[in-house]
């Protein structure tokens, strides 16, 4: 059976590729090479698959040269999407500082307002007090003259009924005197009868406008609180909700900042109309501890903000070039951003450098211990600027941007972990960019 399938494919292979000699001839001897079938068919599926392989070949460097072309273009495309939404990002980021800035002494400027006010209503009512002691005073001489005029109209009357009943001739020239004495200081009483009633009326006069003036003030006052209230209510509100898309409950951050606040000082305090000790109305109280209160949360804001890494660890123009997620089955744990080499690199939060040396695959790298259990790594820098154990502060520069380790080009590796688990670093940069 072998020997028929021999035979056939020999017979074949005779078709096709017929026993060939080569021969070699020198000047003393003729020798020859013998090709069989087989060989040659050998040699001629041989030179298919070379010739193919290259064909394959070239046909494929082809089309990587071709799709690298439209890869850099779509890449230029992106660079410059990237870089005009980096642009507008910035040019809100100031927007929002300016807005911030202007808020902010729009604040100072209502702190002093009211102050002023304040300070005006303790005039006012020490005013009104000095005229309602004053008014006491002259009402009561005003009843002291009238109870001396009316003493004096009875003995009056009395000698009158004496001269009228006749009195003796040698009593008469005295009781003359005495009615002269007696109506005199009745002239005079009525004088200033006449000038104590005048003066209650002006003072009674001035006390309305007093009051009306108090009305005024208080009026004012609460202007100043409302726009208090309204200047807290649109300093506040963005800072909640920052930290809530950071997935950060606001309550418990401000707690544990309250906690380990250094700060020292008492209770919250209403504010004072007066220092005769005035009672405060109930709704005053109510309000100004309420301000307090919403001043306070604001300095714990301001103070959390700082220890949480809500800001870019890049100032200068960059671009992203990986984000956050899984690549080829695998999780790259942060994002990419690419600039010049160099390019300094900042701290986004307050903390404590806890490695600042070379790490395999990171390169040079840098870690950061934050409050609130949350860690940054700055990775593939070409050169650290911090130490071990040393504090920084935000915006502080702790490196710049290489291509150490496994890196395919120039650029800053940056994660945000929290508990030991990485998340997106751009929940707390797009987070931040609709307060800073």
């Amino acid at each position: 059976m072998r020997t028929r399938l021999a035979i056939k494919t020999h017979a074949l292979l005779e078709r096709f590729f017929p026993e060939r000699r080569l021969f070699l001839r020198s000047d003393s001897d003729t020798r020859f090479i013998r090709l069989k079938s087989e060989t040659q068919a050998i040699a001629f599926v041989g030179g298919v698959l070379v010739i193919g392989w290259t064909t394959i070949a070239t046909a494929i460097l082809l089309m990587d040269s071709i799709g690298a072309g439209n890869f850099r273009e779509q890449a230029k495309r992106e660079q410059i999407t990237y870089q005009q939404r980096l642009n507008a990002l910035s040019s809100e980021r100031d927007s929002r500082a300016a807005e911030a800035v202007a808020a902010q002494e729009r604040f100072n400027a209502a702190l002093r307002q009211i102050s002023l006010m304040q300070s005006e209503l303790l005039d006012s009512e020490a005013r009104r007090r000095e005229l309602e002691t004053g008014i006491d005073v002259i009402q009561t001489t005003l009843r002291d003259t009238m109870k001396t005029r009316e003493q004096i109209g009875d003995r009056l009357a009395a000698l009158e009924t004496q001269l009228n009943g006749g009195t003796a001739v040698a009593g008469l020239a005295q009781d003359d005197s005495t009615v002269d004495f007696l109506n005199e200081a009745l002239a005079r009483t009525a004088a200033e009868r006449d000038k104590v009633i005048a003066d209650a009326q002006q003072a009674l006069i001035r006390a309305s406008e007093m009051e009306a003036e108090i009305e005024m003030m208080q009026d004012q006052n609460d202007r100043i609180f409302r726009q208090l209230e309204e200047a807290m209510t649109v300093s506040v509100k963005p800072l909640d909700k920052m930290f809530e898309k950071a997935g950060m409950d606001p309550d418990r951050i401000l707690g544990q900042v309250r906690k380990g606040y250094s700060g020292q000082g008492g209770p919250l305090t209403p504010l004072s109309f007066s220092t005769k000790g005035a009672d405060i109305s109930p709704e005053d109280t109510n309000r100004a501890n309420k301000i307090l209160g919403e001043m306070d949360r604001l300095n714990l804001y301001r103070i959390a903000a700082q220890k949480a890494p809500f800001a870019s660890p890049l100032k200068d123009p960059f671009r992203f070039t990986s984000g956050f997620g899984y690549r080829w089955g695998r999780l790259h744990a942060g994002t990419d951003f690419a600039a010049p080499h160099g390019t300094p690199i900042y701290s986004t939060a307050d903390g404590v450098v806890t490695h600042a040396d070379w790490s395999s695959g990171y390169g040079r790298l840098v870690k950061i211990q934050h409050e609130f259990g949350i860690e940054t790594r700055y990775a593939h820098m070409s050169k650290i600027r911090v130490k071990t154990g040393q504090r920084v502060s935000r915006g502080e520069r702790i490196g710049d941007m290489g291509n150490t380790g496994r890196s395919t080009g120039t650029h800053l590796h940056y994660e945000v972990r929290v508990g030991g688990e990485p998340v997106n670093p751009m929940i707390y940069i797009k987070a931040a960019n609709d307060v800073f």
